[in-house]
């Protein structure tokens, strides 16, 4: 996969088996240094490697950092991610008996294997009465068994230069607790880690899994219609213009128009929603949905790399590049954190027995091996990328992509939440909302004179007249037909003259008007000279967007801010039904963009403005403001490209989610930050002091990262907006 921005060409590779997030840290930074590299960010999540470069410069650099990758990671397979297989992310999610089915045993097959072994030899060099000599042997061998790959891939490192890392720390403990005869503890030590390694790699896994779930859009096939029947190609290898069968059950392959055949779409892949979407001929069909019950016959618009699900599925595999500010810090903390702890446990080995009369070399070498063993970083660097990958899954799942987790980290510092109207708030589209019918007409009969006036009208008013009256057209009906520019429409209905216009044509023809009170457009009809009523045409407000505007304030939201190019009545009309707090009618883009530098200059350093618009008319502001949020709806290029954010199913209530779930993954990210540190610093204090051994270092060690890496996984569950505050369907702007 690549795109060329300044001659800028981008390149992904897969790291099959990829299963330590250390190592990952490592590989990113350095072929962070080859030469040629722009960017560079390690998914661990998806184990891919994506890096920039200059365009004709690519082959050269995907070859340096395959061989860096190689010396860093001898066991991990680098190849070159192709545009089809864009599902690589969920195959290689699969567990790693999977992964590397090969005849004979599994990788995890052998560990286990020689883990039983070595435990053996371990309990029966405690149980058994045996001479010292033999006594060391056997232990020697349980140790060998349980964890020489770990020592060997320590002695490569330190060859290569990389001395500080989780191989090392776990090899001169062990090998510290041999030297000071503490042949058990040595041999536990090894044993624990590798069980936890073993553990962790399979609640990675799963987490992995878990997320990689939420996406699982992707088509694994097209069934498409050729002159020889139908035929079974891959989704990449269908072309614009053919036609696609669509059993029930199946996922759409591709973007398209339904040509034959009415069903019922699920659509929660895509948007989060539950409610199954209708399709017939002529209505537009997404790639990723999933066919419930009818039969459905598609002609394909839009190639497979170009389509929606193609664009979702690289979004969310992307979004790991950009890190949030939270996982830059472990970054950084974990390259100075191991050395320093290796510093401290030197000191910590020999400064005491020289300074302290009656401390034995021996004691204070244990202390500081166990500290070693404690101070392994692997709890901090699992658990927050898969922190912040799971809470960009679960908005996912809501139908909210984020399109990385320094935007995801961003949404927990917003206070100030500017709204366009039209296509945000409001559906953009008009519906009558008002009739008052007057001098003995019905409602019905002035929405009949209505549409007939407007009968040849292509404006959207005349088009919303048109829909809202029930009854059967009759052309023939119609005479004469004119429209006088500003005015409105004179026409003949029945051999009656009709007026249909604006309170300028009523003043005109001198006919005596009401001018209602509702907010709108307002069309006045007059019949033979008599004035029938009156019509009022508007834009209707979303259903959620008050109850978007009421949980944005109870999560904390400051200021909310709506602007419109739209008149000031309509625009504090709506205002004031929303509660939204600030209104700036009759604007223009260049305008909009003014107004969210005026805000900047009078908000907190630290607080963030959002901006929330429909993605093609208001591209400007959403580049402007700290977070760009772009109704797309279904299909919108242009509001997936121009955001930051994009909210699928164009419901503002799903912006209150996003910031729901961008707390709700904070604060876990950070149970795991303070949760890790503390308990290591606590058996850092008692292993110093020599209360804790060895065993419950290497346990608790362990333990942490485990509990750290299934309290990752609560971030999936997304929470469900809280309902209220709504408004009818009908209700105008």
């Amino acid at each position: 996969m690549e795109h060329t921005q300044d001659k800028v060409v981008r390149r992904e590779l897969i790291l099959d088996g990829l299963h330590c997030a250390n190592c990952a840290m490592k590989i990113e930074n350095n072929v962070q240094k080859i030469q040629g590299v722009s960017a560079c960010s390690v998914n661990f999540v998806s184990k891919t490697l994506m890096l920039e470069t200059a365009n004709g410069y690519e082959k050269a650099v995907v070859d340096e950092a395959t061989r860096t990758v190689n010396r860093i990671e001898p066991q991990v397979t680098v190849r070159l991610k192709q545009p089809a297989a864009i599902s690589d992310m969920a195959q290689q999610t699969t567990s790693d008996s999977e992964t590397e089915q090969k005849p004979g045993l599994s990788r995890r097959q052998i560990m286990i294997t020689r883990l039983v072994v070595g435990a053996g030899l371990t309990a029966a060099g405690l149980w058994v009465p045996l001479p010292g000599w033999a006594e060391f042997t056997i232990f020697l061998v349980a140790y060998l068994i349980a964890g020489a790959d770990i020592v060997w891939q320590a002695v490569r490192n330190i060859l290569r230069g990389q001395v500080f890392d989780e191989y090392f720390l776990m090899s001169v403990a062990t090998i510290g607790a041999f030297a000071v005869q503490q042949y058990p503890e040595g041999v536990a030590v090894m044993l624990f880690y590798q069980v936890g390694e073993m553990f962790q790699g399979m609640a990675v896994d799963r987490s992995r899994r878990s997320i990689t779930a939420l996406m699982d859009i992707r088509p694994d096939y097209a069934n498409i219609q050729t002159e020889d029947g139908t035929i079974q190609v891959s989704p990449e290898a269908v072309q614009i213009g053919d036609h696609m069968i669509i059993k029930p059950g199946e996922k759409v392959p591709l973007d398209g128009i339904v040509i034959e055949g009415s069903s019922m779409l699920d659509t929660s892949a895509l948007t989060g929603e539950s409610v199954p979407r209708e399709v017939a001929p002529g209505k537009e069909v997404l790639g990723g949905c999933i066919n419930k019950n009818g039969l459905l016959t598609v002609k394909v618009t839009r190639m497979f790399s170009e389509s929606s699900v193609a664009k979702i599925l690289e979004l969310v595999e992307n979004a790991s590049s950009k890190k949030a500010p939270t996982e830059k810090f472990i970054t950084r903390f974990a390259r100075y954190y191991t050395p320093e702890v290796v510093i401290i446990a030197a000191m910590l080995a020999v400064v005491p027995p020289l300074l302290i009369s009656g401390a034995t070399f021996s004691d204070w070498i244990y202390r500081a091996l166990i500290f070693l063993v404690i101070s392994c970083p692997c709890a901090l660097v699992v658990s927050i990328p898969l922190g912040f990958f799971g809470g960009i899954g679960a908005a996912s799942k809501a139908g909210i992509l984020i399109k990385g987790s320094n935007y995801l980290e961003a949404l927990n510092d917003v206070r100030y939440v500017v709204f366009d109207k039209t296509g945000t708030l409001t559906h953009g589209t008009f519906a009558v909302t008002a009739i008052y019918p007057a001098n003995g007409y019905s409602e019905n009969q002035l929405l009949e004179l209505a549409a007939y006036a407007e009968l040849h009208s292509n404006h959207p008013i005349a088009e919303s007249i048109r829909t809202a009256y029930q009854g059967k057209i009759n052309t023939n009906r119609v005479g004469h037909y004119d429209e006088i520019a500003g005015h409105g429409i004179q026409a003949e209905l029945d051999g009656q003259q009709i007026l249909a216009g604006n309170a300028r044509l009523m003043e005109r023809e001198h006919i005596h008007y009401i001018e209602p009170q509702a907010p709108g457009t307002v069309i006045h009809l007059a019949c033979e000279g008599q004035y029938a009523g009156s019509i009022v045409i508007a834009d209707t407000i979303k259903t959620d967007a008050a109850a978007a505007i009421q949980q944005l304030k109870q999560q904390g939201i400051r200021r909310t801010i709506m602007l419109t190019g739209d008149s000031w009545t309509v625009g504090e009309a709506v205002g004031r039904q929303l509660g939204i707090d600030e209104v700036h009618a009759e604007l223009l883009p260049q305008h909009k963009v003014e107004e969210i530098e005026k805000l900047e200059q009078q908000r907190g350093k630290r607080e963030k403005t959002i901006f929330v618009g429909d993605g093609i008319n208001d591209t400007p502001v959403l580049a402007r403001a700290d977070i760009g949020v772009a109704m797309g709806g279904l299909g919108s290029d242009a509001a997936i490209e121009a955001a930051d954010i994009v909210i699928m199913t164009d419901e503002p209530s799903k912006l209150a989610t996003a910031v729901r779930i961008a707390r709700r993954t904070r604060r876990i990210v950070w149970q795991n930050i303070v949760f890790a540190l503390g308990v290591k610093a606590v058996f850092l204090i008692l292993g110093t002091f020599g209360i804790a051994t060895m065993w419950e270092a290497v346990f608790s060690d362990v333990g942490v990262t485990l509990l750290a890496v299934l309290n990752a996984t609560r971030v999936l569950r997304a929470e469900t907006p809280a309902t209220g505050g709504t408004l009818p369907e009908s209700q105008p702007a």
